[in-house]
């Protein structure tokens, strides 16, 4: 072995560890474009991951049970390869412990491979190939079963030596093979064709990685417990409808992973936003709360600014009609106290301004967009740059604490 040799065969489980995570992906994505797919033609469906198959999807008059393979360019799928005998090997087990009812069931195996031609996959592609030949298909599986001597097939060949004749012609008539499928990659775009006719062009992309997002969190808690369900066709069209109308004009979507962040206020005690509360006697709760409101607008914020669903100046906009609304009330506030007014007097005058900022303000950055913390958590962004307080005397305040910190720095 070569020196180069011998750094290629360490670098052998990180690649298979790889291809098995893209493998993942490959099934919940495939399984994505099915849910699309069928919710184009109603809602009386629903599909399952790992439940039958790797995907399995129940539509009125049957069932389909997926098998899919995703290998590297250049890979031919013949009548000897594992791929074909492993999923042999999991219908012919279906078949003999009376799992699977082949008078209302489909089996299909989908693979990005090439199909060897005149092998049983090639032979057994759907009608519309043109190709199609069961006896030959099943003929060119029995040779294979007899000439091979694989050790990797060894329990898939035992399997299908359980079935009769007449079970396995009935498997065979069941199955299609589609070789040479589209990628990974490529049913992403065919997924963003799909949504494109839902949000349009400009937003097809961050629709379709929140709508992924959805799935394979809603995949991952169906494998994780007994008692998720599959996925039906009316759950798939009310979350699909839901992040459509988050992407209308007058709206704007909320991530379900933003609105559910909760920092640890500790982290975030020396910011300015958080002495502003401080100046006014906030407690510690009400500050925990500021500082969560505040890092969901703010990664909002960031993440609709990353997308480009926000328009030029947007977010300026929307600050300046904060500041306008705190303005008026801050104003009103210098007047009713005046230049006698004591400590005591200040505080609560603030107070009042900061409930109104952070329980009775709801300016939208958008009339559809509702959602609390983008408006609370904004007034906190402005206090944080001390575009707006609470304390009447904030500035001069703060200031004189945070001007000799930067000095130092300095």
């Amino acid at each position: 072995m070569t020196r180069l040799e011998g750094k290629m065969a360490g670098t052998t489980a990180p690649f298979e560890a790889s291809a098995s995570a893209v493998g993942y992906v490959y099934q919940l994505r495939r399984a994505l474009h099915s849910c699309v797919d069928q919710h184009g033609r109603g809602l009386d469906w629903c599909i399952a991951i790992e439940a039958g198959d790797d995907v399995e999807e129940l539509v009125e008059g049957g069932r389909v049970l997926y098998q899919l393979k995703h290998r590297a360019a250049g890979v031919t799928m013949s009548d000897y390869s594992t791929d074909l005998w492993k999923t042999l090997r999991i219908w012919a087990h279906g078949i003999t412990n009376k799992q699977l009812d082949l008078d209302e069931t489909d089996l299909l195996l989908l693979t990005t491979a090439e199909l060897a031609p005149d092998s049983a996959g090639y032979l057994l592609q759907p009608l519309v190939s043109g190709v199609r030949d069961e006896s030959r298909g099943l003929e060119a599986l029995e040779t294979a079963r007899k000439s091979s001597t694989s050790k990797d097939n060894k329990k898939a060949y035992e399997a299908f030596d359980k079935l009769s004749a007449d079970e396995r012609r009935a498997m065979v008539a069941r199955i299609q093979v589609i070789g040479n499928a589209p990628d990974v990659d490529a049913v992403e775009k065919l997924l963003l064709e799909r949504v494109v006719s839902a949000v349009g062009h400009a937003y097809a992309r961050p629709f379709l990685q929140r709508l992924e997002g959805w799935f394979f969190q809603r995949t991952i808690r169906q494998l994780r417990t007994d008692e998720m369900d599959a996925i039906t066709g009316d759950e798939f069209d009310q979350v699909f409808t839901d992040l459509r109308n988050q992407f209308r004009p007058e709206n704007l979507p909320i991530d379900e992973d933003i609105a559910v962040l909760k920092p640890d206020p500790s982290d975030y005690a020396s910011m300015t936003f958080v002495r502003q509360m401080e100046l006014i006697d906030i407690g510690k709760t009400s500050i925990g709360i500021a500082v969560r409101d505040y890092i969901r607008a703010f990664a909002q914020r960031s993440r609709w600014s990353d997308d480009n669903l926000l328009l030029p100046g947007e977010i300026s906009k929307y600050e300046r009609r904060l500041i306008e609304e705190w303005q008026d009330l801050f104003a009103e506030m210098e007047d009713d106290l005046g230049a006698e007014a004591t400590e005591a007097e200040k505080i609560a005058a603030a107070k009042e301004i900061y409930r109104w900022a952070t329980r009775k303000a709801r300016p939208r950055i958008r009339v559809g967009c509702d959602e609390p913390f983008v408006a609370k958590g904004s007034f906190h962004i402005l206090a944080d740059d001390l575009q707006v307080g609470w304390h009447i005397d904030f500035m001069t305040r703060l200031m004189a604490v945070l001007e000799p910190a930067g000095a130092t720095q300095a």
